[in-house]
């Protein structure tokens, strides 16, 4: 594992209990930096989704680290795969409150402290299904578009105050989230990949963790694609 200068930098996670949070936190760990997970199954457990929770998570981050450099908002899941006529309100709600809201109210949350220490990273995680759109996924197709976009617009923002928004776009990675997919989608994502293999989480997080660190100072508002050739954009 190549490692990056952590050294006296601190870090959020959200998801970071499982999957491609997971090694995003381990490779930040080892690279040097302090680490605050926020995750539904972390101790203390943290519900990205909830104004209140990320408020008193950001409160507590700060008492126990001092400062937030890094913010990685990595928290999501995949939704029913259903045809857009079919797909039930109440999970189209259910997903973008997770999948994009969560990552608006992290940002929120914490951007402000970033800007008074004019320095911080801000890496949202997309999906190349927020640039295509996957059939039978229109919830999490939509919410990965909105995360692109909210990077672009807080980018834009704060481009003169230190802080720098980026976000990358993976292909699929065999996770926990494919317990979410049916096995036609599964399929369906890998024959779009030329690779013709899924991203490993090892991959994300090499990509995520250059993103968040001080070698990427000229890069903002940013989208980064890591999708084995699917992406053309």
């Amino acid at each position: 594992m190549n490692q990056l200068d952590f050294a006296g930098r601190t870090a959020v996670v959200s998801g970071g209990a499982q999957g491609i949070g997971a090694a995003i936190v381990e490779r930040l760990r080892c690279s040097g930096a302090r680490v605050q997970v926020w995750d539904l199954d972390g101790t203390p457990e943290v519900d990205v989704s909830d104004p209140g929770s990320v408020e008193s998570a950001t409160a507590d981050t700060l008492k126990e680290l001092g400062k937030i450099d890094v913010l990685v908002n990595n928290a999501g899941i995949a939704g029913k795969n259903l045809p857009t006529v079919d797909y039930p309100i109440d999970e189209w709600e259910r997903v973008l409150r997770t999948n994009l809201t969560s990552q608006f109210l992290c940002c929120r949350a914490v951007a402000p402290h970033m800007v008074k220490a004019r320095y911080g990273r801000i890496v949202n995680i997309a999906s190349v299904a927020g640039k295509e759109g996957n059939p039978n996924a229109v919830a999490y197709s939509a919410s990965k578009a909105g995360v692109i976009s909210l990077t672009k617009s807080l980018g834009k923002e704060l481009a003169q105050s230190g802080v720098l928004v980026n976000c990358v776009t993976p292909a699929a990675a065999k996770t926990a989230i494919f317990e979410q997919m049916t096995e036609e989608h599964i399929a369906y994502m890998r024959s779009k990949i030329p690779m013709n293999r899924f991203v490993n989480v090892d991959e994300v997080a090499a990509l995520v963790c250059w993103l968040a660190s001080e070698d990427c100072s000229f890069s903002t508002g940013g989208v980064f694609d890591i999708s084995g050739g699917r992406a053309t954009y």
